[in-house]
């Protein structure tokens, strides 16, 4: 990891693939993730760690299966939500946005159980910015 600042405006100017996440920096035991994303990804669960979102650039809907009940939160420029473990979700972004996630070194960006991933979804463990 640099032990020089990171520019997240450079950060993310850097790549253009969506829904595949760039490794910025770790905290600990922890990845610092950046990601584009537009349209809609997977449902999708960890089972044992919570999710942070930061929405950088424009606006996040993240749509939540609780109880048996499905909700979804929007997010716009500046708002942060964590979706607890266990918590079925699927995030999307009509628009376009601009993220930042915080999640344990290793996870995998598809869950621990999820739906078929469609060929625009990058299912990895997050990739070193460079």
């Amino acid at each position: 990891m640099s032990k020089e600042p990171i520019v997240l405006a450079e950060a993310l100017a850097s790549f253009d693939v969506l829904w595949s996440p760039r490794i910025v920096t770790r905290v600990n035991d922890y990845d610092v993730r950046i990601a584009k994303v537009r349209g809609e990804y997977l449902w999708h669960v960890h089972d044992d760690t919570d999710e942070f979102f930061l929405v950088l650039d424009g606006e996040l809907d993240i749509s939540l299966r609780e109880a048996g009940v499905e909700r979804t939160v929007h997010l716009p420029k500046g708002a942060v939500f964590t979706v607890p473990r266990g918590t079925e979700h699927k995030p999307s972004s009509a628009e376009g946005a601009a993220m930042l996630m915080f999640e344990p070194t290793g996870t995998l960006t598809v869950g621990d159980r999820h739906d078929e991933i469609p060929d625009y979804v990058d299912a990895t463990t997050g990739h070193e910015l460079g």
